[in-house]
């Protein structure tokens, strides 16, 4: 047997079910890309929200597969959120009124016309989004060319979304605000200039409207949202005691920062739990650099020392020391003050999601393309605390790690996983591996890499890993 409503009343009593009748949902939330993340997040959102006001069920939109839509067929939109932690839940979520799947675009197109959707949301990751290198629509996409020779059927999001508000502006009706959800920096922006940029082609009058009336504000998102494989299905299928198709699992912790915007009636956002500011930048910065600076460390250092994930990472007393004051006395204080986050609060809420023992995050895949992350996760925060005169002694300690974590790839003749591979590598194998390696430009930039502050702490915190004896450095 299926979840669905018929078998709700079935469910163990340690299931928590939706607090209203399912059937009075009304749709009023469009969303592309019904994945995994989506459903462990943003929808878990708007069915609290539905508690109060059920104008904003979400019809569920999948350009591609229909596995997820066809599950929401079948057990009526509902499916399990399990939150794996040290007190671990289940919750029956009942946020979506609709499913379409792919070859419905009658359908579809019917619904984004329909002025009781206010808002269209998107996860349908960076490349669903049909962008160039350098963030721009890429005009010779396939997709893309298709919809601008057939734009009455879609092949693109961007086609799908810039249709549905061409039919809502011929018909004199107000715009739906579009939000998407996935992680880009400026991602409203990006996706503002991409519909603006399709309208254009096609007709000048449309893009201009679309810039003019549309909202598109940015966003950010986080919580780690693990796949949700055959054994934790069966899993979900023990404790219910019917099967779920569409179950999904995620840590605890959950974040969605919206930029403010305007939208007449419409949803309270924040009373759900949304963090609603006029500065996502702000936010951004604070989980790269508190978040994923932290990660960065764990898992260099971590891994140095014989671990191999975060958990096990955390569970080192001298490392957990350590990059408990990393985080709140050289991070934290690189960050201006950002209206509405408490950062010893963030940074705290950080340091305790690591420590889940639920969730096995594995240090060497976080270890991946350090040339890329390392600039914005920590050496930005560097050249903060160079300016500031503040000490780089704690912050050169990762940084050398992945030197030394680079060096041992190399010799072991491993495969390093970065765009600069063969550049890292002949720099770490070199007979003066810190001057090499800080002498990458597209790493450390020209003048970090010669400020001889942080050369001196880097070059001081390599030998010890070099010589295998981390130890010491983690008092620090």
């Amino acid at each position: 047997m299926l979840l669905s409503r018929a078998s709700l009343a079935q469910l163990p009593g340690t299931v928590a079910r939706p607090a209203r009748a399912v059937d009075v949902i009304r749709t009023g939330i469009v969303h592309f890309g019904p994945g995994a993340f989506h459903r462990a997040h943003q929808a878990a959102y708007v069915d609290r929200l539905l508690e109060s006001d059920p104008r904003w069920g979400i019809a569920a939109v999948s350009l591609r597969s229909g596995t997820t839509t066809d599950a929401f067929r079948a057990q009526d939109g509902l499916y399990t959120l399990a939150v794996i932690d040290r007190e671990p839940s289940l919750r029956i979520v009942a946020a979506h009124s609709d499913a379409i799947g792919p070859g419905e675009g009658a359908r579809l197109r019917k619904l984004l016309a329909d002025p009781t959707v206010r808002i269209a949301t998107s996860t349908v990751t960076e490349k669903g989004y049909c962008l160039a290198g350098d963030g721009t629509l890429d005009l010779a996409h396939p997709d893309i060319v298709h919809d601008l020779g057939q734009p009455a059927e879609p092949a693109s999001v961007i086609g799908w979304i810039v249709a549905g508000l061409g039919d809502r502006r011929d018909a004199g009706l107000s715009p739906f605000a579009m939000l998407c959800c996935d992680n880009m920096t400026g991602n409203g922006a990006r996706l503002r200039a991409a519909c603006v940029a399709l309208a254009r082609a096609r007709d000048a009058g449309l893009a201009d409207w679309i810039a003019d009336a549309v909202a598109f504000p940015d966003s950010m998102v986080d919580s780690i949202t693990p796949a949700s494989d055959a054994a934790f299905l069966a899993k979900v299928e023990d404790a219910l005691g019917v099967e779920d198709r569409a179950a999904v699992q995620r840590e605890r912790f959950t974040q969605w920062v919206l930029q403010r915007f305007e939208l007449a009636d419409g949803p309270d956002l924040a009373a759900a739990g949304v963090t609603l500011t006029g500065d996502v930048r702000g936010y951004e910065q604070a989980k790269l650099r508190i978040l994923n600076g932290a990660h960065s460390t764990l898992a260099y250092v971590g891994l140095a020392r014989g671990h191999e994930t975060v958990f096990e990472a955390m569970s080192d007393a001298a490392l957990e020391g350590f990059v408990t004051r990393l985080v709140h006395r050289d991070i934290a204080a690189s960050l201006k003050p950002v209206d509405g986050l408490d950062k010893a609060a963030y940074a705290g809420a950080v340091l305790d999601r690591f420590r889940n023992p639920e969730i096995r995050h594995l240090l060497a895949q976080i270890a991946w393309d350090g040339s890329q992350k390392l600039p914005y996760r920590l050496l930005d925060t560097v050249r903060d605390a160079l300016d500031a005169e503040r000490s780089v002694e704690r912050l050169a300690v990762p940084v050398a790690a992945w030197m030394a974590f680079v060096r041992r790839k190399a010799e072991a003749g491993e495969t390093i996983t970065d765009p600069l591979a063969d550049t890292l590598a002949a720099a770490a194998i070199s007979a003066n591996p810190v001057t090499a390696m800080l002498a990458l430009e597209p790493v450390f930039g020209a003048q970090l890499g010669a400020d001889e502050r942080f050369r001196a702490a880097v070059r001081e915190a390599y030998q010890h890993f070099a010589q295998g004896d981390a130890g010491p450095l983690l008092g620090r």
